[in-house]
């Protein structure tokens, strides 16, 4: 399921793995939302094999499992880490380097 979970996060440029009632991951998608990026976002609590989804983003080191974000393929972190990234300004190059953001 981790090569399952990697591909989905490859597929685009913004990637992030939900669960529709959690606040946090709310918040994270209203970030992303705010800068214009359009982020395809995969709600595990809405998704047939959502729990094994969850379970290989913990193997994958992801603690908490959502919200989980990936940037160009690659595993950005949790909630914690994608508002550190913003408030040090990483963020944004982060996303103009996936083609995420034009601006």
């Amino acid at each position: 399921m981790e090569t399952n979970v990697l591909k989905l996060a490859a597929q685009n440029a913004v990637v992030i793995f939900s669960k529709s009632t959690c606040c946090m991951c709310h918040a994270i998608k209203r970030l992303f939302y705010d800068q214009g990026v359009n982020p395809t976002v995969y709600e595990l609590d809405e998704q047939r094999h959502g729990r094994e989804m969850e379970q290989a983003l913990k193997r994958l080191g992801c603690t908490p499992s959502v919200p989980a974000v990936f940037v160009g393929g690659k595993f950005v972190g949790t909630a914690h880490d994608v508002l550190t990234l913003q408030l040090d300004g990483s963020l944004k190059k982060m996303l103009k380097a996936a083609g995420a953001l034009w601006l």
